[in-house]
């Protein structure tokens, strides 16, 4: 891959049907049920869309910008999605830390195996796994975690707590345990972060009800002490990984360039390259654009870096998509919300229905536009 000095952007637009037509508008009007099905109750589906189609002439990389219904201020859940800058602080801090490196045994406090960084980082990117990312979340600190991608310009976001377990909200982290080289062992401090906030933007509660330790809820659901990362801030995140020149130093991540290799191979990996059964994890597992409705395998010339999350109804990819036969790449990010009964907790979401084809058609959509 190659990183050019110059970047430029060019053109700044919003899709909309006084526009001249452009990739998104075009996937936007598609006659595809899968799109139609959305677009046509689009208020319903919360969706927002960013779209980067990166063009490169000579020794420059240029953006065209395009969005739809892109607001900072209206509340989705961003599940998953925060293992992705987290994995990135995660790199930084070890890079700093004399303790550990990409492949020292660890384990935390409370658990029993050893692990390792890239083993974690992997999974994360592979399989989304709640258990590596709530390991990482320890060894960073919620408030550590906030104030290092507020001081590169990266916002707005808040990242408030672990995933899928009980003591989610806990405020003290748990010790790290790490082997040293001679096989004894070393404990990290705990640390004690601040409260969290409520959020103070908008559609913080949402639905009509809720489960709860298998009671229903009837009132709506809470979001303002949740995680927040919305479109625009993914996708800032994903122009600082693969496009670094396009910032200032004090905006970029400090990754050597070892691990920011591993950081990019990472966000590629399929499960079946790191061993997963291909019956339960197939190749776009964690892949929604383009093929996230189709279980074959991913074509050898398409690369996705991107990082998925889906809870709660919401279903939201960021993706580098790089198609080599066509010599075509663009960075999509996207999220929309399928949960047609307004209740949360219920394992009742129109995932495969509706949430994932939406994604997928309009990855094709896009694709087909670029290289037509």
């Amino acid at each position: 891959m190659r990183y050019l000095p110059l970047l430029l952007i060019i053109g700044l637009f919003s899709c909309n049907p006084e526009t001249a037509e452009d990739p998104l508008q075009f996937a936007l009007n598609s006659e595809s049920d899968l799109i139609r099905q959305v677009i046509d109750s689009v208020d319903q589906y919360e969706v927002q869309i960013k779209l980067s189609v990166i063009r490169r002439e000579k020794d420059s990389v240029l953006f065209e910008e395009y969005d739809y219904r892109l607001d900072d201020s209206v509340y989705f859940y961003p599940a998953s999605t925060v293992k992705f800058p987290v994995s990135i602080l995660a790199l930084e801090q070890i890079q700093q830390d004399d303790r550990l490196d990409l492949d020292t045994p660890f384990f935390v406090e409370g658990d029993s195996l050893f692990t390792t960084m890239r083993d974690d980082i992997q999974d994360i990117f592979a399989v989304s796994s709640n258990e590596t990312f709530n390991r990482l979340f320890d060894y960073l600190g919620k408030d550590n975690i906030n104030q290092k991608l507020k001081s590169k310009g990266i916002f707005p976001v808040r990242i408030s707590h672990r995933l899928s377990t009980s003591d989610a909200y806990e405020l003290t982290t748990r010790p790290l345990i790490i082997q040293q080289a001679d096989s004894s062992l070393i404990t990290t401090e705990s640390i004690i972060n601040k409260p969290i906030q409520d959020l103070t933007i908008n559609e913080t509660t949402k639905g009509k009800g809720y489960y709860s330790n298998d009671e229903l809820i009837e009132e709506p659901m809470d979001f303002r002490q949740r995680n927040y990362l919305p479109i625009s801030t993914l996708h800032q995140t994903i122009k600082r990984v693969f496009f670094p020149e396009h910032f200032n130093s004090s905006g970029r991540f400090d990754l050597t360039r070892e691990h920011r290799d591993f950081l990019i191979k990472s966000m590629a990996l399929i499960p079946r390259e790191l061993g997963y059964n291909t019956t339960d994890y197939y190749d776009s597992y964690g892949k929604f654009f383009i093929y996230g409705d189709n279980k074959d395998p991913i074509p050898d010339h398409v690369r996705i870096y991107n990082k998925v999350g889906y809870a709660y109804g919401y279903l939201t990819d960021c993706a580098y998509i790089q198609d080599n036969l066509n010599d075509i790449e663009f960075i999509l990010s996207a999220t929309i919300h399928v949960n047609k009964d307004k209740i949360f907790n219920d394992d009742v979401y129109e995932y495969d229905e509706i949430g994932i084809p939406f994604l997928a058609q309009l990855g094709r959509e896009i694709h087909s536009y670029l290289i037509r």
